[in-house]
């Protein structure tokens, strides 16, 4: 404790405490998943939850992502919150068409007379050398989809308070969680050594109750030069980047702006910092091709074209399954998005 009313929790910690907050002021919010109640998920972010609230309010469920997802949305339509967890982001596919075909439509498919106010927790991205069935950043399929809304926290602080207001709201939610950040810092190396860490391993956070609201994007670092979209772990990433190249000849005035929320996209935060600078690098780490950053180059294009200075650049994942062995060599780090700002710069 370092003052009264916060906490230095890292951010698992802060989304066990989003979950426990909430599910005292709420007794309609429950959770549910594999795992989650007397071992208390498998990063033990439901840790201690079923023992405080009961296994009716926190309870293990069969391993069957279309049945977690399904009952789920029945339990929303009835005026329960609840909060399922997948447990991988990769286990997510089977859950597919009752979150598209049925949560993301059944607000508008019965005029308003229904909504499904679920959101989906489920940890996402690599850099734990999960391989290509625990490290895929899905993201992008379900920003296509209208209905849902997508969040992704980079800071312990945004975890707890995004997740709060993702309970809170009344359409689904899908928040992937960095299990990358889960705990803090990463050590080791991207695709060369790295020394520093722009981010923190815990932040002070507040023990009870308060909302980041979604669509509400956040500027980590003001600059002149080019503006960095990014999210979650791609947030550090980038920003540890920048900081290696303060001190030499390459140095970059970037302006580094967390999503937070990819739909409902804050395009007014990026339109502001983009017509500024001039010049808009993206970075993510899901797959190049239909990723995000294909919609946000596209935004950018049309809101800022005779602003910019360079076309826009993306750094991202590859276009293949996602590699055990050469996982540093697949996950965007500071040599390819210094390569991209050197190119930005040139041109």
């Amino acid at each position: 404790m370092s003052e009264a009313g916060t906490k230095t929790m890292t951010m698992i910690q802060a989304i066990n405490s989003a979950l426990d907050v909430m599910m005292g002021r709420d007794r309609m919010v429950t959770v549910m998943g594999e795992d989650v109640g007397f071992f208390g998920g498998v990063f033990r972010a439901t840790a201690g939850l079923q023992a405080k609230y009961g296994h009716t309010r926190v309870f293990d469920t069969p391993i069957t992502e279309c049945g977690i997802i399904g009952v789920a949305i029945g339990m929303g339509a009835y005026g329960l919150r609840p909060v399922p967890e997948i447990q991988f982001a990769d286990y997510i596919y089977p859950a597919l068409d009752q979150l598209v075909s049925e949560a993301a439509r059944l607000r508008y498919r019965s005029a308003g007379e229904f909504t499904a106010p679920i959101t989906v927790r489920s940890p996402f991205g690599g850099g734990i050398f999960g391989g290509q069935t625990h490290s895929q950043s899905p993201e992008g399929i379900f920003t296509h989809c209208s209905g849902i809304k997508t969040v992704i926290p980079s800071t312990p602080y945004d975890a707890k308070g995004l997740l709060i207001a993702a309970i809170e709201d009344n359409d689904p939610v899908l928040f992937f969680e960095p299990k990358r950040l889960y705990n803090g810092p990463f050590h080791g190396h991207y695709d060369r050594p790295v020394t520093g860490w722009a981010g923190h391993p815990a932040a002070e956070v507040p023990e009870g109750y308060y909302r980041v609201d979604l669509a509400s994007a956040a500027t980590v670092r003001p600059g002149q030069d080019v503006t960095i979209l990014a999210y979650g772990t791609m947030v550090h990433v980038a920003a540890t980047t920048v900081a290696e190249m303060a001190d030499t000849d390459e140095a970059v005035d970037a302006e580094i702006i967390d999503l937070r929320t990819l739909i409902p996209l804050d395009i007014e935060t990026i339109v502001a910092s983009v017509q500024k600078t001039g010049r808009c690098l993206i970075v993510h780490e899901a797959t190049r091709t239909g990723g995000f950053g294909a919609e946000l180059a596209a935004q950018v294009q049309e809101r800022c074209f005779h602003h910019l200075e360079a076309p826009v650049a993306r750094v991202t994942g590859f276009d293949t399954p996602y590699p055990h062995s050469l996982e540093w060599a697949y996950f965007p780090g500071p040599v390819r998005i210094r390569e991209a700002l050197r190119q930005l710069m040139r041109d």
